[in-house]
C-alpha cells in the first residue's frame, strides 16, 4: 500500500480525499465549498461528457445554453421548485463595488447599485427555461422540444466534499417539452436508460433503476426516476435522475399549445441530469489502497510506456520501437503516453501512474528489445506479463477490454453480496450496522414511516426498483400490509 494514501479500512473518508488530491483529479480552492478541477480530472470529465453528449444527440437532443441568473420572480413562479431549493440559493442583490475612502480605500458594495429585482444564481434551470419555452411553443407543430445544456450550477451546501457535494458543480440538464403525458413519460424512461447504459458500459458501475418515493422526489416533479449505485463502504450513491414533471412548469409559466384538435392545452415536461458527482462515484467504486483505478473506456490515459535504458544508444533503439507501438495503438483509438522524462526514475513513474489509475503500463528495456517482448502490467489486478512485440497493440486492445469487464464484474459481485433481503426490524438494523449495502424490505407506503426509519437508522429508501415483483408482506417497522419491497441504504 502506498504510504501516501490512508487505507480504506482505516478511514474510508480520508482514503477518498487522498485519492482525489494525490491522484491529480481536483484541489481545494480559495472559495468556500468550491473545488478546482485539475487537468487530469477535467480530462476524465471531458471523456464522460463526450460519451454522454453523443448518446443524447443519438436520441434526438440538441444542446443550447441558458443564463446563469434567474430573476427571483421567475424562480418563485413554480412554488414547489422554489421551496425545494430555497435554502441552497445564492442571491445577487447589487451590481457594483466602490472604494471606501474612510477605510483605506477598501472595496465595498455600492448601496446605490441595488438591483431592481434580485437574481438567483441557478441551482437548476427549469424556471428560466420554461419562461423561454413560452415564446417558442405555439402549436403541436413546435413539439417536442428536446434540449440539453452543459453548464454549472450553484447550491449553497453547508457540508461539502470534493466531487460528491460542492457549492458549485458541473453538470448537464435536459429539459424537454411534449404534447402528451405518454410522450413525456417515454422520454423520462428513455433518458434513465441512457444513464444506466453509460454507467454500466462506460463507468463499469452496476446500477439499480427505480422510482423515488414522494419524500425523495425532485421538487416540482410528478415522478422521479433514478439510478442507484453502491460504493465500496456499503453506502449508496444516487448517480443520475430523470424527472417526469407533468404540467407543473407549463402551468406555472403559462406554456400552452394549440393541439391537433384545435384546443389550447398545457405542455408536458421532463428534466434529467448527471453531474461531476459521477467522478466521485467512479473513484469510490473501483479504486484501491494504492490509488485510482479507472475504467479504460473513459480513462484520460489508457496506456503509458516507460523506457528502461542506459545510455543514448539504448534509448535511441527503444525510442524507435516505441514510435511504432504508439502509431499502432493510436490507429486503434487508444490513448497512449511515452514517458521518457529523465528527471525521474522508472520506479517513481510506476508508482505515479499506479496512483493515477492508468489501466495499462508497458515497460520496455534494452534486453526486452533483444527478446522481442515488453513487460505489461494491468492496473486492476496488478498482474504483469511478458508479451511479444509482434502483435502487442492487438493484445493491449484485448487487455483493455478485459480490464473494463473485470471492473464491472467485481463491482457487480460486491453489490450482489451486499444486497440483503430482510423481514424484521431486528434484521434490518443488524444488516445496516454490520454489513451495509442495499437492504430489501417491506414498507407500508406512508411518508411518516419512511421518516421514522430514516430518523432511527439514517437509512433512506433509495428507490422502488423498476423490475420489482409484487409480493405481499408486512412493513418492517409498523407491521402494516405491504405489496412490494423497496431498497433501503445509508447514502451519500
Amino acid at each position: 500500500m502506498s504510504k501516501e494514501i490512508t487505507s480504506r479500512s482505516q478511514d474510508y473518508s480520508q482514503w477518498y480525499n487522498d485519492l482525489v488530491i494525490k491522484g491529480g483529479l481536483a484541489d481545494y480552492s480559495a472559495v468556500r465549498g468550491c473545488m478546482v478541477i485539475k487537468p487530469y480530472g477535467f480530462a476524465l470529465w471531458e471523456n464522460m461528457r463526450d460519451v454522454l453528449d453523443k448518446m443524447f444527440k443519438e436520441t434526438g437532443h440538441q444542446n443550447a445554453y441558458f443564463p446563469l441568473f434567474v430573476p427571483k420572480s421567475l424562480f418563485e413562479a413554480e412554488e414547489k421548485n422554489a421551496e425545494g431549493f430555497a435554502k441552497e440559493c445564492a442571491v445577487v442583490t447589487h451590481y457594483r463595488l466602490k472604494t471606501d475612502p474612510s477605510n483605506k480605500g477598501k472595496l465595498i458594495v455600492d448601496p446605490e447599485a441595488k438591483l431592481e429585482e434580485e437574481l438567483i444564481v441557478r441551482p437548476t434551470s427549469e424556471a428560466i427555461i420554461w419562461n423561454t419555452y413560452k415564446d417558442w411553443i405555439q402549436s403541436y407543430r413546435d413539439l417536442p422540444i428536446l434540449v440539453n445544456q452543459w453548464a454549472n450550477v450553484v447550491r449553497w451546501e453547508m457540508r461539502t466534499r470534493l466531487f460528491l457535494r460542492t457549492a458549485e458543480f458541473l453538470w448537464q440538464e435536459g429539459h424537454t417539452a411534449h404534447a402528451t403525458a405518454e410522450e413525456a413519460i417515454v422520454e423520462t424512461e428513455k433518458m434513465l436508460d441512457v444513464y444506466a447504459t453509460f454507467a454500466e458500459e462506460y463507468m463499469a458501475l452496476p446500477v439499480v433503476k427505480g422510482v423515488k418515493t414522494p419524500n425523495e422526489r425532485f421538487a416540482g416533479a410528478e415522478d422521479t426516476y433514478c439510478i442507484e449505485a453502491l460504493m465500496q463502504d456499503g453506502k449508496a450513491l444516487q448517480a443520475g435522475t430523470s424527472h417526469f414533471l407533468g404540467q407543473n412548469f407549463a402551468k406555472a409559466f403559462e406554456v400552452k399549445f394549440l393541439s391537433r384538435e384545435n384546443k389550447q392545452e398545457y405542455v408536458w415536461a421532463t428534466s434529467w441530469g448527471v453531474s461531476t458527482r459521477l467522478i466521485g462515484a467512479l473513484v469510490m467504486a473501483h479504486s484501491d489502497d494504492d490509488g485510482l483505478v479507472l475504467p479504460p473506456k473513459i480513462a484520460p490515459l489508457q496506456v503509458v510506456i516507460v523506457p528502461i535504458y542506459k545510455g543514448a544508444e539504448q534509448k535511441a533503439k527503444i525510442d524507435a520501437k516505441v514510435g511504432e507501438i504508439i502509431s499502432q495503438l493510436k490507429a486503434m483509438g487508444i490513448s497512449v503516453k511515452y514517458d521518457d522524462n529523465d528527471n525521474t526514475r522508472p520506479g517513481w513513474k510506476f508508482a505515479e501512474y499506479e496512483m493515477k489509475g492508468v489501466p495499462v503500463r508497458i515497460a520496455l528495456g534494452a534486453r526486452d528489445l533483444e527478446n522481442n517482448v515488453a513487460e505489461v502490467a494491468r492496473r486492476d489486478t496488478k498482474e504483469k506479463q511478458s508479451l511479444s512485440l509482434d502483435n502487442l497493440a492487438e493484445n493491449i486492445q484485448k487487455l483493455l477490454n478485459d480490464i473494463q469487464q473485470n471492473l464491472y464484474q467485481k463491482a457487480n459481485t460486491y453489490r450482489e453480496e451486499h444486497t440483503t433481503i430482510v423481514d424484521s426490524w431486528e434484521e434490518f438494523e443488524k444488516m445496516l450496522d454490520e454489513k451495509g449495502g442495499f437492504v430489501s424490505a417491506h414498507w407500508d407506503g406512508t411518508p411518516e414511516t419512511e421518516d421514522a426509519i430514516k430518523e432511527k437508522t439514517k437509512a433512506t429508501i433509495r428507490c422502488i426498483p423498476l423490475n420489482n415483483t409484487h409480493e405481499e408482506g408486512k412493513c418492517i417497522l409498523t407491521g402494516k400490509p405491504s405489496k412490494q419491497r423497496v431498497l433501503f441504504a445509508r447514502a451519500y
